[in-house]
């Protein structure tokens, strides 16, 4: 009699196969198949039951569009990501490292929501609600409006729900919310992929925004099953060292709007608050020395100046190439191409860059600003902080312009710089002086 065979489940992305395998199809990911029981595979079957539509396909022209609606959450930064404020009935996960913000910053807002006049639920799987109270003393969010559950049931979570007019909703977190139903261990796929629809569900019907916490992986993705950011709407991601009071929150989908945009936040003595100040908190305008050079990088819509630094010392056996806040592969093309354009013995040397304040370069418009810290290391020669440099350096040697040019020098002069070295001449008439430099043999004339 032929063994009857089991169903395996992959715990990253749901995948499901009849036998088990060391890799998993789908996500390429080890070892992650587990083998589902006979309530799980009952429950699956009872799920996916075929259900009719009486929904009607219309041409998308007789479609009207609706406008959206949005509503302040009592913090500048988090409306500026989120596309200018909360979307009632939207769903949104908040992923971060350990003790970055995530329930303060949450908690604050339903709070800033309570003060404001509205019903707010926060749902606790991890905390007391005493802990959470000690927190809102702290954070100055305690108010009578707002409601603390520390509950890991979805049933009751719904229950509470139904009973009250709830105006936002935050869960802490998605991994620790189980539902009786789903015969899973809680934060496997079958639980976060059924409490994550139910969510969804209730975030619709009722048109309440729901917010979400998620942990991360070591690797900094959300943790759980890749279908958790393909169900929500609109997906946050926390940056930052812990150990400085910069937070970064950028957005990495958003179906209400732009993903472009980045909240900056600081972490004080009473919790996390919007950043007041940016002009001076990635650069020293007043002790720039060798090995420095200042360009101006475009956040969203946010031009932020920008402090690279470069040390470029003797090796003593093999050269050692590192690097904080920018690609290191990067920074390998770009030492390739002054070795090889101003001929540098540069295969010598140890060289170790920095980008002050803890931020991460994300586009290539800071490439001449590095070559110009480099340089500037390598001569040790200071470079005038009242220079800014801006371009993205080509394999050829070529330096090529960078979407908002003029955006990015208007900022200059507002912080005060005279002299911009730059790939083209500029669009519009600038106060602030521009060089032009379109290849990596001119920057020598400008250091």
């Amino acid at each position: 009699m032929a063994k009857k065979k089991s169903l395996y489940e992959c715990q990253n992305c749901g995948f499901q196969t009849s036998g088990w395998v060391g890799k998993c199809p789908s996500c390429n990911s080890w070892d992650s198949l587990l083998e589902l029981n006979k309530e799980q595979i009952e429950y699956l079957k009872k799920t996916s039951t075929k259900v009719t539509s009486k929904t009607k396909a219309l041409p998308i022209t007789e479609i009207k569009a609706e406008d959206i609606e949005r509503f302040s959450s009592g913090s500048k930064e988090l409306d500026l990501v989120l596309g200018g404020g909360i979307v009632p009935g939207s769903l949104t996960l908040i992923g971060g490292s350990p003790g970055i913000g995530k329930s303060t910053l949450l908690l604050k807002i339903a709070g800033n929501l309570s003060n404001m006049g509205s019903k707010v639920l926060y749902v606790s799987g991890e905390e007391s609600a005493s802990q959470i109270k000690l927190r809102g003393n702290r954070l100055g969010a305690n108010s009578d409006k707002l409601y603390l559950l520390a509950e890991i049931s979805m049933e009751s979570v719904a229950e509470e729900i139904e009973k009250a007019d709830y105006s936002f909703i935050v869960i802490d977190s998605i991994q620790t919310i189980y539902s009786n139903e789903t015969p899973s261990a809680p934060g496997s796929v079958t639980q976060v992929r059924a409490i994550t629809f139910e969510l969804m569900r209730i975030a619709k019907f009722k048109n309440i925004p729901i917010f979400i916490i998620g942990h991360i992986t070591k690797d900094g993705s959300i943790a759980g099953p890749r279908v958790l950011e393909h169900m929500v709407d609109t997906v946050l991601y926390f940056e930052g060292d812990t150990n400085s009071d910069l937070r970064l929150l950028r957005g990495f989908k958003n179906r209400f709007g732009s993903t472009n945009e980045v909240g900056i936040f600081e972490m004080d003595s009473s919790g996390l608050r919007d950043a007041k100040s940016m002009s001076e908190r990635f650069f020293n305008k007043e002790n720039l020395q060798s090995g420095s050079a200042l360009t101006i990088l475009m956040e969203g819509s946010r031009p932020i100046v920008i402090e690279v630094q470069a040390l470029v010392t003797s090796a003593y056996s093999n050269p050692k190439r590192s690097s904080t806040g920018f690609d290191t592969n990067r920074l390998n093309m770009l030492l390739a191409l002054l070795e090889k354009k101003l001929d540098l013995p540069l295969g010598t040397y140890d060289i170790f860059v920095n980008v002050v304040g803890g931020i991460k370069i994300t586009e290539t418009s800071a490439d001449l600003a590095i070559i110009a810290a480099i340089l500037s290391s390598f001569r040790d020669r200071e470079i005038s902080s009242k220079t800014l440099f801006i371009g993205e350096v080509s394999l050829t040697g070529e330096v090529r312009d960078v979407p908002g040019m003029m955006q990015r020098l208007k900022e200059a002069q507002t912080q005060g710089f005279s002299h911009a070295v730059i790939p083209s001449k500029p669009i519009e008439k600038s106060e602030v002086k521009c060089y032009v430099a379109n290849s990596v043999e001119k920057i020598i004339e400008w250091m």
